[in-house]
């Protein structure tokens, strides 16, 4: 037994999270061929209650992940196809005109895909602003309103969204402000020979396994409540604060490499979840605090859509991916 300052009942709840993250992983491994850290870091935005934005080129089973992970839970589940004709309507649900009996008409209210638990939010920055904006209210207040009426969404409630990063034309760029509102911006890279080999092999034969449900809806919401209660020690926070200060190039704590390479820095919702995913990560790999190898884990999908880089660090070839492992490696050695 460890020495956590946690009661027994959480320590046993950590363990029981842990189990589950392995039969979790291990469904998901029926059909999903390596992506190992990808279902990692969605499991992580799961159990602390947040967002993501998978990022990838077409045809790397960014949408099959995501489908499959919604199996393998009691939970509802739909898909909205974003599209430039999507209206915001289309997400929410709208009124319809309704005969009662008696011969009275009455409008009624018809709720639209975003009332589930999981979502995907397919090709999201297909959709136009307006309708990107209705999504992501909803994201972030958990409820819609229509003809003035507010309606509450299920709990839990999951917004996985998918992005393609080389398909320009007919595309709306999400604003760096809605942007922020994804804890996540998951990269799904090309897989290796060998997993590439596999999946050749596992998908042009038989039909695809049909997966365990490993969790329900009450048991999401206990485990994203236990994450909270995850205890940080102080040198974390204050190691996740000096991360996100010195990305801000404004800032006499950046370094001076950094203020000709960013524009914009992260802000303290960048702190917050990497506070909120160093836990849950902890949590998954059945650790009863937080530990620094769990911040550096979770700084790349925190960071990389909240520092903007500058025209210089483009034409060097600069990304946000690399000044944020350039600043967690220099911070970790100090």
């Amino acid at each position: 037994m460890s020495n956590s300052p946690l009661p027994k009942d959480d320590v046993a709840a950590i363990d029981e999270l842990r189990q589950v993250y392995v039969q979790l992983s291990t469904e998901l491994k029926k059909i999903i061929v390596g992506q190992d850290k990808v279902v990692e870091q969605l499991s992580i935005c799961l159990f602390a209650r947040g967002h993501a934005l998978l990022m990838g080129v077409p045809g790397l089973a960014k949408t099959l992940l995501i489908s499959r992970l919604a199996e393998t839970m009691s939970l509802s589940f739909s898909r909205i196809q974003f599209t430039p004709d999507l209206m915001p309507m289309d997400i929410t649900g709208t009124d319809i005109l309704q005969e009662l009996p008696g011969g009275k008409r009455a409008f009624e209210f018809a709720k639209g895909p975003v009332f589930a638990n999981i979502v995907l939010a397919d090709e999201i920055n297909r959709a136009p602003a307006k309708t990107q904006a209705a999504m992501l209210e909803a994201m972030q207040e958990h409820k819609v309103t229509v003809a003035g009426r507010t309606y509450t969404l299920d709990s839990p409630f999951f917004v996985l969204a998918t992005q393609n990063p080389i398909e320009q034309e007919g595309t709306y760029p999400l604003p760096e402000a809605q942007l922020d509102r994804f804890m996540f911006m998951i990269g799904v890279d090309y897989p290796s020979r060998d997993e590439e080999i596999a999946i050749a092999r596992s998908t042009t034969g038989q039909s695809l396994p049909k997966l365990e449900h490993v969790l329900d809806g009450p048991k999401v919401l206990a485990f994203q409540d236990l994450v909270r209660r995850v205890p940080v020690p102080d040198h974390i926070y204050e190691f996740a604060v000096d991360l996100a200060r010195k990305t801000r190039p404004a800032s006499s704590e950046a370094p001076a490499w950094l203020k000709p390479l960013v524009s914009w820095g992260a802000g303290p919702r960048a702190v917050q979840n990497l506070i909120l995913g160093a836990k849950a990560r902890a949590a998954l790999h059945g650790s009863y605090m937080v530990r620094l190898e769990d911040i550096i884990e979770v700084a790349d999908p925190v960071l990389r859509h909240r520092v903007m880089t500058t025209f210089t660090a483009e034409s060097d070839g600069v990304t946000s991916r690399d000044v944020a492992k350039r600043l967690v490696d220099e911070l970790a050695k100090a």
